[in-house]
């Protein structure tokens, strides 16, 4: 992904395109590039050089020709941003990412705290569900992987809705207040939870990601002896449809077992 310059207002989707912004060359599904649009040449890894000049003020959607090849110009999605992170660590998928969105009660404005910042995929989308009202602090135990997310969320125009700090939750606890979500995509969730409980406003919600039953078992334990409450877990299998005249059918593959999913919220102590 690009290196960001800092964020700019949100546009509206009608707007013109405006110097600084990320927008995405595309041509079809995995041929793009995903730049800051910046009049003058420059270089462009693996595709060569390109001057994007003529894009400044251009409505999206429009046409660009570039070394022999017609693209269109959007201002990039969600989906967008994602596909072009740069992965150092395994990323939570989208099919998850957006049910622990659900499952932490993560929205606009929302205070979330994050344990396991990784390549900062799931980052990504934490900051964009809180909006530019609401804040991430992401937590990581090593620099290297706290190094990536930072740049990916420079790169995505997201870097102002997100505080990245080094910090291991399981051995040295939650020193954040007020909070109204907790995600974790940590290896033992169970030993950052006692600490959750002082971290999390009334009403605020936990979000566990787990790849093992036992790991999903003894968070769930934990949860419970907690006094933690609406503890739910799920897992999501992903199957595309071959959709054709006469001829629809699921597809012979599958994206199965990723991770399990719980959800739980913390209603401030007893009844």
């Amino acid at each position: 992904m690009p290196e960001g310059s800092g964020p700019l207002p949100v546009p509206h989707a009608l707007d013109p395109l405006r110097a600084g912004e990320l927008i995405l060359l595309r041509r079809r599904a995995g041929d793009s590039a995903l730049l800051r649009l910046e009049p003058g040449p420059r270089s462009v890894e693996g595709k060569g050089v390109v001057d994007l000049t003529p894009l400044v003020g251009a409505d999206p959607g429009s046409p660009f020709d570039w070394a022999g090849t017609r693209y269109r110009v959007l201002r990039p999605n969600l989906s967008d941003l994602i596909a072009h992170l740069r992965r150092r660590a395994q990323i939570v998928t989208p099919k998850d990412a957006q049910q622990l969105l659900l499952l932490g009660g993560v929205g606009p404005g929302a205070k979330v705290l994050e344990a396991g910042a990784g390549s900062g995929a799931l980052t990504m989308v934490l900051a964009f569900a809180v909006g530019p009202t609401g804040r991430v602090i992401s937590y990581d135990r090593r620099p290297d992987f706290l190094e990536v997310a930072r740049r990916n969320l420079a790169a995505a125009g997201l870097e102002d809705r997100v505080e990245f700090r080094l910090r291991d939750l399981g051995a040295e606890g939650i020193e954040e207040r007020g909070a109204s979500s907790l995600v974790l995509d940590v290896a033992e969730p169970w030993t950052v939870l006692p600490s959750a409980r002082d971290a999390l406003v009334a009403g605020g919600s936990v979000a566990t990601y787990t790849p093992t039953y036992n790991q999903l078992e003894r968070t769930v334990r934990e949860l419970r002896a907690l006094g933690f409450e609406e503890v739910r877990s799920i897992e999501l299998l992903e199957r595309s449809l071959h959709v054709g005249e006469g001829g629809t059918r699921p597809e012979f593959e599958m994206l199965g077992h990723t991770g399990f999913l719980t959800g739980a919220r913390w209603m401030g102590g007893p009844w």
